[in-house]
């Protein structure tokens, strides 16, 4: 995905997309896949199923399934409220 295409789905509600919890500090959360249904500024709430988890975006990789595409995500990112995310600027590496 180009990186304009990144700052636009960075900048998309994250609730009601599925994620895959790719890696996190938190060993025990490393594979979570579920339905984001609450985010705050430090983390995702992510039902699985019958749980509700709680995963820290600044301590986890992500995989969003978002209109056909499999982005991923460094959690570090997008450790910001989600109105403060459209500021995000993406830097591309060369």
């Amino acid at each position: 995905m180009r990186s304009n295409k990144l700052k636009d789905f960075i900048r998309e509600e994250f609730i009601g997309l599925n994620v895959l919890v790719y890696r996190c500090g938190i060993k025990s959360l490393e594979g979570i896949y579920g339905n984001i249904i609450d985010e705050t500024k430090n983390t995702f709430v992510i039902e699985t199923g019958n749980k509700r988890l709680i995963v820290p975006k600044a301590i986890s990789k992500f995989l969003f399934f978002y209109n056909g595409y499999i982005i991923f995500v460094d959690g570090k990112l997008i450790n910001k409220r989600p109105w403060e995310r459209i500021k995000i600027k993406i830097v591309k590496k060369v």
